[in-house]
């Protein structure tokens, strides 16, 4: 147990150095291969890679990441990117939405109306990062701080643990180009 622990502490040592070396910029690197569930507009459950989305369709994926459903900013953007998808297919451009929502949230929202705050209409896929592995990498977690309890054996975290706003471009062979990261108040401009 001790030798578990010591493992653990090291472990979460290395987490620590690897969030503050995330936080830096992801331009120009390749974007992370990680598959992650996701929805669809008509309630498939799916398992997209945006690596593999970009690389085997020959095409640039545009996706951004919003904290969560059912909020009062969200389902604006959400729709504001639905009603640009024509100008994003022109340009040979994916969009994915993602949050740390499950796949079953999403599709109760992808089933509200627009005038309930609902994103009924919607019809490109969003990413549920449910167990934040992506997230994580991404560095785009509202964490303060992670203490580990020894009493508990468990990670303590400090903060609402779901993912600021952020939007990430990345070109036909999976390198990151356009990053951008947002505080939880303020929203983006999808024009």
């Amino acid at each position: 147990m001790l030798y578990q622990r010591c493992c653990f502490r090291l472990l979460l040592q290395k987490i620590k150095l690897i969030k503050i070396i995330t936080i830096m910029s992801l331009v120009g690197k390749k974007f992370p291969c990680i598959a992650v569930d996701a929805i669809s507009e008509m309630g498939e459950k799916l398992k997209i890679n945006i690596f593999e989305e970009a690389v085997n369709n020959n095409k640039k994926v545009l996706l951004f990441w919003y904290p969560k459903d059912f909020t009062f900013v969200c389902p604006t953007e959400l729709h504001a990117f639905q009603a640009a998808l024509p100008e994003f297919n022109k340009r040979n451009t994916i969009v994915i939405g993602a949050s740390c929502d499950t796949n079953e949230v999403h599709f109760a929202w992808l089933n509200t109306p627009k005038n309930n705050g609902g994103i009924e209409g919607v019809t490109y896929p969003i990413l549920a990062d449910t167990n934040r592995n992506l997230s994580n990498i991404l560095g785009i977690l509202d964490i303060d701080s992670t203490e580990y309890s020894e009493e508990t054996d468990s990670v303590i975290i400090e903060g609402s643990n779901v993912t600021f706003r952020a939007t990430y471009l990345i070109d036909e062979t999976g390198k990151i180009f356009h990053e951008s990261v947002n505080d939880m108040p303020l929203g983006r401009n999808v024009n």
